[in-house]
């Protein structure tokens, strides 16, 4: 059964740093496209990056909201995607959602809060 696990949601000061790590679990992990979403209560789910693998070349694209501020990355060796959020602000306060998608399915984690408040 395929499972996205995320981690390093919390509470952090406007102006801070957060690294989020998902890990999946039972797919071919490196012909998948690896996304982050984030949900906040009363709004549509919104982008934030994806990132996929062609070859030995990862292209990463972003929402013009986080771009210049947070950065995606991926290790195929450990079947997991990061999100490495810089400058945090107020409005990036959400629910941070992994997916994974490719012509064989797609997949979502659980979610992990990201609260930034001073």
């Amino acid at each position: 059964q395929v499972q996205l696990v995320e981690s390093g949601g919390g509470l952090v000061q406007p102006g801070g740093s957060l690294r989020l790590s998902c890990t999946a679990s039972d797919i071919i992990f490196s012909i998948y496209t690896m996304g982050w979403y984030r949900q906040v209560p009363g709004k549509q789910r919104e982008l934030v990056a994806t990132i996929t693998t062609s070859g030995s070349t990862n292209y990463a694209n972003y929402a013009d909201s986080v771009k210049g501020r947070f950065t995606i990355s991926r290790d195929n060796a450990k079947n997991t995607v990061y999100l490495q959020m810089n400058s945090l602000k107020p409005e990036d306060t959400a629910v941070y959602v992994c997916n994974a998608r490719s012509t064989m399915g797609e997949f979502w984690g659980q979610g992990t809060q990201v609260t930034v408040s001073s």
